[in-house]
This record gives structure tokens, sequence and C-alpha cells, in this order.
């Protein structure tokens, strides 16, 4: 599953020291933040990163997994207020998506189908190849993503512990899940988002992570949350991944298009702010747990800020898993338009 993987270690070792001294200091999301800032700054100081697929698709299945846990029989008894909710979600990705567009068109020149794509709020992989395939500019939409992934895993963390209003953690459940059982949820997830990435399927690990365990948790096939240190190495894992995607951003794209992606992350941060205030103004629900499901990030990396935090993984999952879904169908309808 992992050739040659002493070719990676040095990104293995520098997101592992980074989220190590992160978590130390009491970074939000600190195993995240610190490993994607410590394997984008040996990036740019020249050397080669990166991670094998079959390391990186384990990550995020494990963070699935994790966020699957907290799904119980007790959970379907909050479907009504959470369809709310989810409602809510739909309409900002819309807004997120055009307003972002009329930006990009009107005050950097570029065209509505490559604006439309780098607009996305998640679902990186799927835009990138839709780009890729003829549709825009593939460079563009894949420097505009990677700056407005960049900068909400960094920025989104602290926003939403300053932005607390209430005592939000939720508390996982106590006990720890067996090694051998989160060895056959990992397996069978993997399994799953093999064939979910060969269908294209985005994010197809980490969603067949989160069916798998919150459906064998809510049948009570397995009981308990995934170990502590599993979970940090995921999330030191995910940073990794997500720092070496900023190894592909050269000088001259970084001049062309800073000013561009800094000013979609700061138009989709607002949007997402407004809906989720609206949200809890129908739903009662905390505001800085609905920000993390609005929050317009790639959708692993938001997930893995809602699990770092201790926001209600049930909660954060299915928001993220409906992300997914509602963009595949709202990308298409915009480009069209």
């Amino acid at each position: 599953m992992f050739p040659g993987l002493t070719s990676y270690l040095p990104t293995i070792l520098a997101g592992l020291a980074g989220a190590a001294l992160a978590a130390l200091a009491g970074v939000p999301a600190g195993a995240l933040i610190g490993s994607t800032l410590a394997v984008a700054s040996v990036s740019a100081l020249g050397a080669k990163v990166g991670l094998p697929n079959g390391l990186r698709d384990l990550a995020f299945a494990t963070i699935g997994v994790s966020l699957g846990s907290s799904v119980t029989e007790e959970v379907f008894g909050q479907i009504g207020t959470w369809g709310i909710s989810l409602a809510v979600l739909v309409l900002s990705l819309i807004a997120t998506v055009l307003t972002g567009r009329m930006i990009l068109t009107r005050g950097f020149g570029l065209d509505p189908q490559t604006a439309t794509l780098a607009s996305s709020p998640g679902t990186m992989s799927n835009a990138v190849a839709i780009a890729a395939e003829g549709t825009g500019d593939a460079t563009a939409v894949m420097f505009l993503q990677l700056t407005r992934l960049l900068a909400l895993v960094i920025l989104v963390p602290p926003l939403a512990v300053a932005l607390e209003t209430s005592e939000t953690t939720h508390a996982l459940v106590q006990t720890e899940m067996s090694l051998p059982a989160l060895a056959g949820l990992l397996l069978t997830a993997l399994g799953l988002g093999m064939i979910g990435s060969r269908s294209g399927l985005p994010a197809a690990s980490l969603l067949s992570g989160m069916v798998i365990s919150s459906s064998a948790h809510a049948v009570g096939l397995v009981h308990g949350a995934t170990p502590a240190w599993v979970i940090f190495i995921a999330l030191t894992l995910t940073g990794a991944v997500l720092g070496a995607r900023m190894s592909r951003v050269t000088i001259r794209q970084l001049r062309r298009f800073a000013v561009a992606g800094l000013s979609t992350v700061a138009t989709a941060l607002v949007v997402s702010l407004l809906f989720a205030a609206i949200a809890v103004e129908m739903t009662a629900l905390p505001f800085n747990q609905i920000w993390i499901a609005y929050a317009p990030g790639g959708v692993e990396a938001m997930a893995a800020i809602g699990l770092s935090l201790g926001l209600d993984p049930a909660y954060v999952a299915i928001h993220h898993f409906a992300r997914i879904f509602a963009l595949i169908f709202i990308i298409p309808i915009a480009l069209k338009l």
C-alpha cells in the first residue's frame, strides 16, 4: 500500500514535528495546522514533499471513522432540527459560488467557468478535475483553490474559538474502540473508498469511513470512539497532505492570483458567517458548531477541524457529507448559467 515509504520520511517527520509543537503551544486544531505549515515550509526550502495515496486515504478514512463513531440511535431524534440546518447549508453553498464568481469575473477578469470552479467551497479535487478536462483555466483553479484551502485551515480554528458564545464541546464516547474493530472499519472504508475514487466521487475515503462507522455504531455492531493517538496521527497526515499540495504553487502564480485568492476567501468567510447566523436563529444550535459545518474549506480539512475542536462529530459529519453531494449538483448547474 505504501511503496517506497522511506522517500516520504522528510514529509512525515516534518508533519509530526509541526503537529507536536502546535499542539504543545495550545493552537486550536494544532495537529492539523502545525503539520500543514511545517510541510509547506519544508517545501518552500526546496525539499521534495508528498505522501503516497494509500497513506493519504488511510488518514482520510480514519477521520471519517472518527466522525461516524458519534452517530447513535439518539442522533436520529435531531434529524428534524438538522434538516433546517442542512437546507440553510445548501443556500450558503449557492451564495458562496455565485458571489465568488461575481468577484473573480468583475474584479479580476477571469472567465465565468474558471471563476465558478475556483469559487467551489469544497471538493477541490472535483473542481480541479473538471478544469483539467478543458473547462476553464486549470492552473488558475488549482492555485485559487489551494489559496482558499491553506488560508481557511489557518484562520478557521482560531476564529471558531474566538466566536464561541456557549459551551459547545461535544462529549465524545469515553470508552475507546477496540483496535480490531477499528482495523475492520478502516479496511472496509478503504475498500469502498477505492471503488468510490474510481467512480469519480470526491473525498471517497473520508465519506466511506463516515458511512461505515456511523452505520456500525448506529446498529450497535461497534462501540466506542477512535483512540486519541490515532486521531492525532490522522490529523498530522492530513495536514501533511495539505502542506504538500502547496508545493505546486509557483512564484508566478502567487503574483498573479494572490489578491484574487484572498478576496474569494474573505467573501466566502463572510457569506458562511451570515448563513450560520441565520441557522442559529432557526435552530438554536451553537454558533461555532454550525459555522464549522458551513465553513468554505475543503471537506477533509473542515471535517478534521471540527473533529479536533471537539464539536459534535455527528452534526459535522452529516453536514460535510451533504456538502459534497450538494456541490456535485450545484457546480455543473452554475457552469451552465
